[in-house]
């Protein structure tokens, strides 16, 4: 390029370019190289002065214009009057990204350049440099870059930016794989789709025209269903090491997969999964209040009972719960008088899933354990 009057070295030094482009600003110009070392014809150039290392600049046409044709934005035209001079190799050697991409391009023999629309800018800047190389152009498409829920582009500042990140917080890949392909790009109303659905739908046409704004509450969702169809024992696998790191002890314990299945509905990620599996595996005493609220002390009799009885009753969901409504009947209790005390005493908690279900697979043993834990805790708030 060099040899060919494509390319120049510069000699400017950066203070004297600083002066330059305060002059620019000054008098209201856009800040751009003025081409004092750019052989033209008839034009007399100083020697090169001593202790500067020149770089080498691109030599860009002073008339006429680049014409694209973007595969999402259409037609875009620049007029080579809005293009410097841009460097193409710093003094020390090293190609700058304008260069070093087309090279890469070429040699690659890449047919199709997609990326973000920052890059717009760029382009007029790199086809002009191919066509000074003889080389083919590619077909570009821009693509509009990823907001924040702020409107700012998307950043650190918004939250998780590394997929192993999103793995720690407990989003499935395929769910993000499909949000991310649904983000600024559709195929009519599907919301959810698998990557082979992806591959087979996927065209430039359908890629918005404008920035998409990344919504965590739409993948949160979107994951919520993902993790409902997910089977339980990948999502076991998936869920120990939130458990682990909590330092909760899965071995010998209620069956982790029949758990998932009750409670992976009510969350978004493995990580909620895996707080809403606390309460199966460690046990939590009632708050005294809500103790109070829901337990009456004129009910204690049938919890004594209900006991004593757990300890020989067939265990399973339809034995259990047939149980459950003859101690409730049994006392003129109503279910709820009887299921959401029960839940309190267990698990510490009012919100968990069918309880006969949940008490089939705490397993007996484990269930009168944790009955006669907590009944002095029952019988000191009650009393």
């Amino acid at each position: 390029m060099l040899e060919e009057g494509k390319a120049y070295y510069c000699y400017a030094s950066k203070d004297e370019l600083d002066v330059m482009r305060e002059a620019q600003k000054a008098r209201g110009d856009k800040p751009r190289y003025d081409g004092r070392w750019r052989p033209e014809a008839g034009k007399a150039l100083p020697a090169p002065p001593a202790g500067i290392t020149p770089v080498i600049r691109f030599k860009t046409p002073l008339d006429g214009e680049v014409t694209f044709n973007d595969m999402i934005k259409g037609p875009i035209t620049v007029a080579n009057a809005e293009l410097d001079d841009l460097v193409i190799v710093r003094g020390d050697g090293i190609p700058t990204y304008n260069f070093g991409v087309v090279v890469d391009d070429w040699d690659m023999a890449i047919s199709h350049v997609i990326r973000g629309d920052d890059h717009v800018n760029n382009t007029p800047r790199q086809i002009n440099i191919l066509k000074a190389l003889g080389a083919p152009i590619p077909t570009y498409a821009h693509v509009p870059m990823i907001l924040g829920q702020d409107g700012e582009r998307l950043s650190k500042r918004h939250g998780a930016v590394s997929v192993l990140q999103y793995r720690e917080e407990g989003y499935l890949p395929e769910a993000l794989l499909n949000y991310l392909a649904r983000l600024g790009w559709s195929h009519g109303d599907d919301e959810k789709f698998d990557a082979r659905q992806f591959v087979e739908w996927f065209d430039l046409g359908h890629v918005s025209h404008s920035a998409a704004r990344f919504d965590a509450s739409k993948l949160g969702w979107l994951n919520q269903q993902y993790l409902k169809e997910a089977d339980n024992a990948r999502l076991a696998e998936l869920v120990q090491p939130f458990l682990q790191a909590q330092g909760i002890d899965t071995a010998g314990r209620p069956e982790l997969p029949g758990l998932i299945g009750l409670v992976k509905e009510r969350v978004n990620t493995v990580e909620e999964l895996a707080d809403g599996l606390h309460i199966y595996f460690r046990q939590a005493l009632a708050a005294v209040e809500e103790l109070r609220a829901k337990l009456p002390k004129s009910a204690l009799p049938a919890f004594e009972k209900l006991q004593a009885e757990l300890a020989g009753v067939a265990w399973d969901a339809p034995a259990l719960g047939q149980l459950l409504k003859d101690t409730a009947q049994a006392f003129g209790l109503k279910m709820g008088q009887i299921g959401m005390p029960l839940r309190l005493i267990l698990f510490g908690t009012a919100q968990t899933p069918s309880i006969d279900q949940v008490l089939t697979l705490l397993g007996r043993e484990e269930t009168l354990r944790r009955f006669a834990a907590a009944w002095p805790h029952v019988l000191a708030v009650v009393e």
